[in-house]
Formats: structure tokens, C-alpha cells, sequence
């Protein structure tokens, strides 16, 4: 069935964290994509919102906070999940017990309650100012959010999510996790999206490299991993390309007869 929809994950897939940009390859892909009416949506961890990084990619809509929002590219908010606020106390309060930093997603961006060694890492991992510091109780109370994050390793995550039921983890490093409402992904994002539009599974493509894109892979007809994506990543994957700093993206569409 002709593909009709490429859904494409930022960091590490579109975005290298070598130059932090998209590779020239990559955006001749994707206009090429789009000359021949393939539909570009971007599917990501963080907000739907204009983002520098990709300000030259056509796309068409940003299904953001792993699923739990998508903003078509004229501004319209097709669909917005937000955590209850009994969660959100649970997850504060987890941060205050173990000692880690919490961050959440609000309309002026990710505010995190400190600043710690693993918030800086994160930050320069990709290139971008350490979040603001803030009143996440304050902000929640006034706008709500649809993810968090928790500054903390794979088994402080662990512990801390048996607690929460309601909740979901996924990571695509190991410097943080991002927490949204259990059922709710970049897979149930992309079917949501797919709904919308009325196109079938089968005509959807995606691309991905980190664990919070294993739901995407189950949504979509084809699903590619990365050369940099992990290993659990690519045995999910039903496709292998290059990485994103070796034209992975072109190759990959290239390979399937999509461009």
C-alpha cells in the first residue's frame, strides 16, 4: 500500500546530537517527501510547539509529549491529555523523597523544581539552556500539563512508577524519564492522528531511534530504527537504516521506493 504519512521522531533520528541539526540529506528527504504528497508529522518527546531545530522540515502537524498533544501546523490543538492532579502531587512528592529533580511541560516550556548534575547533562546533551526553575504546583494549578520528567536512574524509576498506577515511564537516554498517563504514547498519539485524517495503518511510515518510539513502531505500517538507536530499539524496528550523521533517513526511504 503507498505510504501517505512519515512520521518522524526528532532527536537523534532528524536532529543529530553531534551537530544538533538536521543533515542536508535529511531535509532534500523530506522535500522530496512532500513534492510527491507524502505527509511529514513529527512524533516527539517534547512540546507540539514551533521548535528551532527543525524551523526548515515541512512538516504538517507535531504530535508532542510522547502522544499526549498534537498541534496541527496551523495552529489548531487537534487532541491534549493532562495528568490529574493527584498524580502530579504523587510525582512531586517522589522527587522530594528520593532526591531527585522533577521537571514538567508549560506553556513557556519544561520548568524543573532544581537544578542538579543530571538536569545540566541533559541540557547539554542537546544543546539547549537548562530548564527554568519554578513553582511547578503554582503553574500546574493554573494550566495544568500533559508530561513530567524525573531527573533519576532506570531503577529509581522503576520503584518510584510502582507507586504511581495511572502513570507511564519511557526513556530515550539515561539521564531522565518522561512520565505521561499510562496508556497514552507516541503510538496512541499516530493512531489518534491516523483516525483524523482517515488513513489506513498500513499507509503510515515512522522513524525512531530511543524507547519512548517502540509505541510508534507498533502504530504505523513500516517502522525504521536508527544505526544510533539501541539495541531493543532495533529488534522492534522492521527496518535498520544508517544513523542520522550517514543520510540514515534518505537510505531508509530511499530502500522502501518512498522517495
Amino acid at each position: 500500500m503507498k505510504i501517505r504519512t512519515v512520521f518522524f521522531d526528532i532527536d537523534g533520528t532528524l536532529v543529530s546530537f553531534a551537530t544538533h541539526r538536521v543533515p542536508e540529506s535529511t531535509l532534500e528527504a523530506l522535500a522530496e517527501l512532500r513534492r510527491r504528497g507524502v505527509e511529514v508529522v513529527i512524533a516527539t518527546g517534547r512540546g507540539a510547539e514551533p521548535i528551532d531545530e527543525i524551523r526548515h522540515v515541512p512538516y504538517s502537524a507535531i504530535i508532542g509529549l510522547n502522544g499526549s498533544e498534537c498541534v496541527l501546523d496551523d495552529g489548531r490543538m487537534l487532541f491534549r491529555h493532562t495528568i490529574p492532579e493527584e498524580l502530579f502531587e504523587r510525582v512531586l512528592d517522589a522527587g522530594e523523597r528520593h532526591g531527585f529533580a522533577v521537571a514538567a511541560k508549560f506553556r513557556a516550556g519544561f520548568v524543573v523544581t532544581r537544578v542538579t548534575p543530571r538536569v545540566q547533562a541533559m541540557a547539554e546533551r542537546v544543546a539547549l539552556p537548562c530548564p527554568l526553575t519554578g513553582d511547578l504546583r503554582e503553574l500546574y494549578r493554573s494550566e495544568s500539563t500533559g508530561q513530567m520528567c524525573i531527573y533519576a536512574d532506570a531503577e529509581t524509576e522503576r520503584r518510584v512508577m510502582a507507586g504511581l498506577p495511572g502513570l507511564c515511564s519511557s526513556r530515550w537516554c539515561d539521564i531522565f524519564a518522561d512520565i505521561n498517563l499510562a496508556e497514552v504514547n507516541k503510538g496512541t498519539g499516530i493512531r489518534d492522528y491516523l483516525a483524523y485524517r482517515g488513513y489506513d495503518m498500513a499507509e503510515s511510515m515512522s522513524f525512531g531511534d530511543g524507547g519512548n518510539d517502540i509505541p510508534m513502531f507498533r502504530s504505523t505500517g513500516l517502522s525504521v530504527a536508527m544505526g544510533n538507536a539501541s539495541d531493543d530499539v532495533k529488534a522492534v524496528a522492521d527496518y535498520v537504516t544508517a544513523g542520522v550523521d550517514d543520510d540514515g533517513v534518505r537510505a531508509a526511504l530511499t530502500h522502501f521506493g518512498v522517495i
